[in-house]
């Protein structure tokens, strides 16, 4: 017997580092993009040729075919990030007000109640620095469009300028209360900044100097944001009003009156037509500036909602976050969320913002902590109650866990993966797929096997539950329950028709069977086909009765003459 472990003395002071000691490596999990980009560029000609059929398989040998967003335009459930993956917590704990990613991804920038900016590793989430930006709590954040500046105001109304590097070049005063919105104008060349003294002010961002200042809201202005393209702006605040601008002659052009609460937050979709709000109603609405009204009304917070954030490469998908510490990400003209999480129980969510390539969120929230999510990986199980799919898809997804894998053979490829014996692949991922397959509803057990028309082996198809009976999509059952197949001057070798030779007399070929193009080869173990006894189909389209047959004499070395139609 192994000697008994001798008792721990916890009482012993920890081991102190002095700094001379070479600490052993700390790991972490490191989430790299750049994989599904190489990926994507590699297999950009077959998706070309083939956009609605791709699709990657579950398991964790199809990792290496997970595709960056950007690769499929077609599907924002792709770049659903639903899958938590680390917690960032510093060591002086404050309530995190911002965060937003680096313009190239590598870095997350985080503005906390303190005034303090922390850099964390896009990669690995690891703490890389941290600088003391303001005097007081950090309000707003912004990159500018070309990715060169990052600008910063705080609860005092104090704005500056920073460059990527975080060297501070300049400083103002620029309102005399909270600034709460921040937006650059497409040429980055203005932006504009709303307050709680009620102003909009339009700045020269080369000189630092006011040039507009916009006054309509009767209360605290909360978002301001720049059209993407266009010269106009939209803001919000608490006079539950939308005002729609025109920076240059500063004359409001449109007031929606939607709401009955606080506007907290408003973003300009990237093509330019939709205007997403949140406010304090618990509701998401969509605005349609072509038409000047509500698209659609989004529900399923419980409290107020207090960010919103679109995807910046599918313009469908989209993020907002709540004062309960909810996380739900939608989809336009679907009615409810595709994803909620509870993020951090009874702690608000401030600030949310994508990854620039789109596989990544990022989430700050009151309770001093900043947590990323991404999408889920092929061999990730999803739970269907937070994907909010509809019961027919349930259900297929529960029969497709029940079935075994598809073990198929395909000829030529066994020595590869998805050929015959252990390297089959698992069955198809979609279960939309699997509920709208024709010869196998979800749900009704095992299946049957029936041969694929021109293999020459059995394809799985079909529907039972072992038993001897014909299946319940009309397939004709085990071989001992199937009629005869037809041959001419044949034998039958496992229940399948083979042709030796065509009947004597006769100048034709054999009839062949739908699906195939060719005769089974000769010797082949090849099974029966549901249509093995149906002629071809007749290359005549008019719906006309047969010609008669021939008259009985001989035709000489011509051969038969051909009737003539009517």
């Amino acid at each position: 017997m192994d000697a008994p472990l001798p008792p721990m003395d916890f009482s012993a002071p920890r081991r102190q580092f002095d700094g001379k000691q070479i600490r052993g490596p700390v790991k972490r999990r490191t989430l790299d993009y750049t994989a599904g980009v190489a990926r994507s560029i590699e297999t950009r000609i077959e998706r070309m040729r083939k956009p609605r059929q791709w699709f990657t398989r579950i398991g964790r040998d199809y990792i290496i075919d997970l595709l960056a967003p950007a690769a499929l335009p077609d599907s924002p459930v792709n770049a659903v990030a639903a899958h938590f993956v680390h917690t960032s917590v510093n060591k002086a704990r404050c309530p995190i007000n911002v965060v937003r990613w680096y313009p190239d991804g590598r870095r997350l920038t985080t503005g906390s109640s303190r005034g303090e900016f922390t850099l964390w590793n896009g990669l690995s989430f690891n703490f890389e620095t941290l600088l003391q930006a303001h005097d007081s709590a950090v309000r707003v954040m912004e990159w500018s469009h070309n990715g060169n500046w990052l600008v910063t105001a705080d609860h005092t109304g104090v704005i500056k300028y920073w460059q990527s590097n975080m060297n501070n070049l300049k400083k103002f005063q620029g309102h005399k209360e909270a600034i709460r919105g921040l937006s650059f104008s497409p040429s980055d060349m203005k932006f504009a900044t709303c307050s709680d003294d009620r102003s909009i002010k339009i700045w020269n961002f080369n000189e630092g100097q006011q040039e507009r200042e916009l006054m309509g809201h009767g209360w605290d202005v909360r978002c301001v944001d720049w059209h993407p393209y266009k010269g106009l702006l939209a803001s919000g605040g608490k006079d539950n009003t939308i005002r729609l601008w025109d920076p240059k002659t500063r004359d409001c052009l449109n007031t929606l009156h939607g709401h009955k609460s606080t506007i907290m937050g408003l973003k300009w979709n990237r093509n330019g037509h939709w205007l997403g709000v949140v406010s304090r109603e618990q509701v998401v609405k969509l605005y349609d500036i072509r038409t000047m009204k509500e698209m659609q009304t989004l529900r399923g917070h419980k409290k107020d909602v207090t960010t919103i954030v679109w995807h910046p490469i599918h313009e469908r998908l989209f993020a907002t976050g709540g004062y309960d510490g909810t996380l739900f990400q939608w989809l336009v003209d679907q009615p409810g969320p595709v994803s909620s999480m509870e993020v951090t129980p009874d702690y608000p969510v401030w600030s949310i913002d994508w990854h620039p390539a789109g596989h990544l969120l990022a989430v700050g929230s009151n309770d001093h902590t900043t947590r990323f999510y991404s999408r889920y990986r092929p061999d990730s199980a999803v739970k269907v109650e937070n994907q909010h799919l509809p019961n027919s898809v349930e259900e297929a997804l529960a029969a497709q866990e029940d079935e075994p894998a598809d073990t198929s053979f395909v000829p030529g490829l066994s020595n590869l993966r998805g050929g015959h014996g252990q390297q089959a692949p698992p069955p198809h991922p979609s279960a939309i797929y699997q509920a709208a397959r024709n010869d196998r509803p979800p749900g009704l057990g095992q299946r049957t096997t029936m041969p694929a028309p021109g293999l020459g082996h059995h394809n799985t198809a079909g529907v039972g539950n072992g038993s001897y009976q014909p299946s319940a999509n009309g397939s004709l059952g085990y071989p001992s329950q199937r009629p005869p197949p037809m041959t001419h001057g044949g034998d039958q070798h496992h229940s399948g028709g083979r042709y030796h030779s065509p009947p004597p007399g006769s100048r034709g070929h054999p009839p062949r069977s739908y699906g195939s193009r060719r005769s089974p080869p000769r010797g082949s173990h090849h099974g029966y086909h549901p249509y093995a006894n149906q002629p071809p189909p007749s290359r005549n389209r008019r719906s006309s009765p047969p010609p008669p047959p021939p008259p009985p004499h001989s035709y000489g070395s011509r051969g038969p003459r051909r009737p003539r139609f009517p």
